[in-house]
Formats: structure tokens, sequence, C-alpha cells
């Protein structure tokens, strides 16, 4: 059994902290559970664009409001506490918050703990990290 505290990850490593967001990440690769599961904040009026290439995510919005735009259809989601998105097909997309929204996120596979977005707006594939180690 794992237990973690919100608190305690956020003042660790595991706190990790980029443009427009941050991320505690309480379950990571090496605790064997075969996802990744974090609790992020995307900051209001940023205009957060990504394309997670070697990751699947869902998020479920708790707190904030914003709109998630899919970039293959143009469509604009409005994005509230209760809602859930899915990026089960890779999906390019474009997340405007217009408040600080807090958000938990699960990723397959599952993150080391060291990926912030590239040029791309995706996380590395777990390959890519190891090579660059």
């Amino acid at each position: 059994m794992l237990i973690r505290n919100l608190g305690d990850i956020r003042k660790s490593d595991r706190n990790v902290r980029s443009n427009g967001w941050v991320s505690a990440r309480l379950l990571l690769k090496d605790d064997d559970m075969g996802f990744s599961f974090h609790v992020t904040t995307m900051f209001a009026g940023e205009e957060l664009k990504m394309h997670y290439q070697n990751h699947l995510e869902a998020v479920l919005v708790l707190k904030g409001t914003g709109t998630i735009e899919d970039l293959a259809t143009g469509e604009i989601h409005r994005l509230q506490p209760g809602v859930m998105y899915a990026l089960n097909d890779h999906d390019r997309h474009i997340v405007r918050p217009e408040t600080d929204i807090l958000t938990a996120c699960v990723f397959n596979p599952p993150v080391t703990g060291k990926e912030v977005h590239d040029e791309n707006g995706a996380y590395p594939a777990e390959a890519d990290l190891v090579a660059a180690d």
C-alpha cells in the first residue's frame, strides 16, 4: 500500500514546475502502478499548447474555468469543475485557463517524474529520458 500526502509532495522534487503549470506527481513509474497520478494547476492567462505523442492522459477539473481546443477539429470545450477530458488519440490541444485550474490527471504509460513539455508540447518517451541521463 502506498500512502502519500499532497502537501508533502508539493515540498519535494516530485513537484515539477514549468511554463504555465505546476504538477504534484503523487504516483510515478517507479511506483509500479501502470499509470502515474498528478495534481496539476494550470495558471490563469496562459495558453498551453500540448501534444502528448507518447502518453495518453485523462484529466478531471476540480477547480477553475477555461477552455480546451481540439486542434484537429477546431472544437472548443468549456472547462469547469466536474468536467473530464481524455486525450485518447494523442490529441493536439490548447488549454486556456481563465482562472487557475486545479486538476487530477492520470498518464499512461506512467511518467518517471522528470518530464516537462518539449518544443512540440509532448513529454518525451521514457527511452529518450534514459538516453539523456
